[in-house]
């Protein structure tokens, strides 16, 4: 069945994103009398920047204590170690081959140059293939001023 309207269920994304652009660029048309609205959504961005930032320091720590209160639960810490384990040296492993190997690829098929040669190049490629909207701070600050890329774009 094809949904139909209202049996979609969900936020309309494509019509927020729509709404945000005209409403842009409305108040660029505005000139000097939509200015005070931008520099209000540019400050209530940078707060939502900071709050994001807070919150990034401290979720480890409650993510600390929910995994410790499961730990203790456990029967057979052995195994627990062991499979932890393996899961961590996947994940390092799989790091290690997407920035050491995949990453300077990409960059190097793109601007035919050493990407090695270029660290915060390659800042800025896996900043770009991020999805997680929590590392949205640190991925700006690492564009914009390793890479000096225009506050605007970024």
């Amino acid at each position: 069945q094809i949904p139909v309207g209202t049996e979609i269920e969900g936020m309309n994304i494509l019509g927020l994103v729509l709404f945000a652009l005209v409403l842009g660029v409305a108040l660029k048309k505005l000139g000097q009398e939509g200015e005070d609205l931008i520099r209000f959504f540019n400050s209530f961005n940078e707060a939502t920047m900071v709050l994001v930032t807070w919150i990034m320091w401290y979720v480890p720590i409650g993510i600390m204590f929910l995994v410790g209160s499961k730990i203790v639960e456990m029967e057979d810490i052995v195994l627990l170690v062991t499979s932890l384990g393996k899961y961590i040296f996947a994940s390092i492993l799989g790091h290690v081959i997407h920035g050491g190997i995949i990453l300077p690829l990409i960059y190097f098929a793109a601007t035919r140059q050493n990407p090695y040669q270029h660290p915060d190049a390659l800042c800025f490629i896996s900043a770009c293939s991020v999805s997680s909207s929590a590392t949205l701070p640190s991925m700006i600050k690492c564009i914009e001023e390793n890479n000096r890329v225009d506050k605007r774009i970024s």
